[in-house]
């Protein structure tokens, strides 16, 4: 693919926000909605960029990112109507935010290396009024993703183990601890250790570079296949995965992960 000079990327951004003056004035659908209508819209849009991110798909990934643009446009025209903000006043304050956050390069900081970006970053966000270093964290994330976002940031101000062996014993304590908890048999308290083993196992994801929400979804993705094959298998013979034992079924399981690893 050939560069894309500035004037090129420009008449693009220009050519989506014609269209999208035209949609909002001529096309009923697109009269009709809100930044409230568009929310649940734009939550599955996100999720449809992260499906093509995770099957490495770049065509996909440029499809839904894409897609994820035009529900920025038309924020940003719904905005412009109601006079709170347009796509002008969003992408300047997003610059003033980055030169801002990163003094340097527009400053006279000087980092070492990434570690010392985001620890200014974080010192950047306290100066500015955040009270809480954690202050950030959206509330409607995914709890899996809430809490790789909850450790980053604490990682980002000190809060943080030294080692991955470290961070290894608190899996087994906490394991430890639920394991207690169901001996006892108080609900309430295996869920709460049933969730401290899993906070602690997506801090040691971080500290073996692996990201625990992709990772879990390769799996699922992997069970998904392997479960579909073994219906077609079981119907092969005739069968239905109701009416077989459990033995039956992990017979064609084994059979099934040969060839689906």
């Amino acid at each position: 693919m050939k560069p894309i000079n500035l004037s090129t990327k420009l008449d693009a951004f220009e050519r989506i926000l014609t269209i999208m003056e035209e949609l909002r004035e001529k096309c009923p659908w697109d009269k009709k909605q809100t930044i409230q209508s568009l929310r649940t819209l734009t939550i599955e849009e996100t999720y449809e960029l992260t499906d093509a991110i995770t099957e490495k798909n770049m065509v996909g990934i440029k499809e839904e990112l894409g897609d994820l643009l035009l529900h920025i446009v038309f924020y940003a025209k719904i905005g412009e109507e109601q006079k709170a903000f347009d796509i002008a006043s969003i992408i300047d304050s997003l610059c003033e935010k980055l030169i801002k956050r990163h003094p340097h390069i527009y400053g006279n900081l000087e980092v070492k290396d990434e570690k010392d970006v985001q620890a200014n970053w974080e010192m950047l966000k306290l100066k500015e009024g955040k009270t809480s270093a954690l202050q950030g964290v959206p509330k409607s994330l995914p709890a899996l993703v809430k809490a790789i976002r909850i450790q980053e940031k604490a990682k980002k101000v000190g809060f943080e183990w030294d080692t991955k062996e470290q961070v290894w014993d608190k899996v087994e304590e906490e394991l430890d601890e639920l394991k207690e908890a169901l001996e006892e048999g108080d609900q309430l308290n295996i869920n709460k250790e049933y969730g401290d083993v899993l906070f602690s196992l997506v801090n040691y994801a971080r500290f073996i570079d692996v990201d625990p929400e992709n990772a879990l979804e390769l799996t699922n993705k992997k069970f998904i296949k392997r479960f579909k094959k073994m219906e077609i298998i079981a119907k092969e013979q005739d069968k239905q995965l109701l009416d077989m034992t459990l033995r039956e079924m992990d017979a064609i399981w084994n059979e099934v992960k040969k060839d689906i690893n």
